[in-house]
């Protein structure tokens, strides 16, 4: 990262997130979540997990560990990591936990990442992991935890995560699953 917390590689720029861009990254999320959850859940259960589970979780904003990946001024990726207890959802998921956990022996927890469909699979999401664990690490995690939508469990796997049994998530009575995934944050 350079000295203004931006991280600049192949013209993607990766910085933190700022409170005015909530709006516009809660619709891309929900553009996101609706094109690349095909296949993986069904309309209704894209809709639910929308309504309920994903979302800006403003805290990470307000920690500044909630970052944006732009690219010439538009906003084409957005994730974070946190310190706080919840491991996923937004400000709309009622189950959030409240505190802070110790990195020394608990896992950095990977939040809410999402990539504008026309820009998935491009690097967007390895990017912005990549400035998430860095980041992380410097705070002293040895560990990162996330959960996985269907979708993103590939993903992560590719980057070295490891997957959990399956949950069934209530999403206003929509059962959805999710996939609990863990990793070791080795030095660099």
């Amino acid at each position: 990262m350079n000295d203004a917390g931006q991280h600049d590689v192949a013209g993607v720029v990766i910085r933190p997130a700022q409170a005015h861009e909530v709006p516009g990254l809660e619709q891309l999320i929900a553009s996101s979540a609706r094109a690349l959850s095909a296949g993986f859940y069904k309309p209704h259960e894209t809709e639910a997990a929308i309504t309920h589970v994903f979302g800006v979780d403003s805290d990470l904003v307000a920690d500044g560990t909630y970052f944006v990946a732009e690219e010439r001024g538009e906003i084409i990726g957005c994730g974070g990591w946190s310190r706080q207890r919840t491991l996923f959802g937004g400000d709309r998921f009622a189950a959030r936990e409240p505190g802070y956990i110790d990195p020394a022996t608990e896992p950095a927890r990977i939040r809410a990442f999402f990539v504008a469909p026309g820009h998935a699979r491009t690097g967007v999401a390895t990017r912005l992991l990549t400035a998430c664990e860095d980041a992380a690490r410097l705070a002293g995690f040895r560990r990162a935890a996330l959960m996985a939508t269907l979708p993103g469990a590939p993903f992560y796997a590719a980057q070295g995560y490891l997957q959990g049994d399956p949950i069934e998530h209530d999403c206003g009575g929509v059962s959805i699953a999710f996939v609990p995934m863990h990793k070791e944050l080795l030095q660099k």
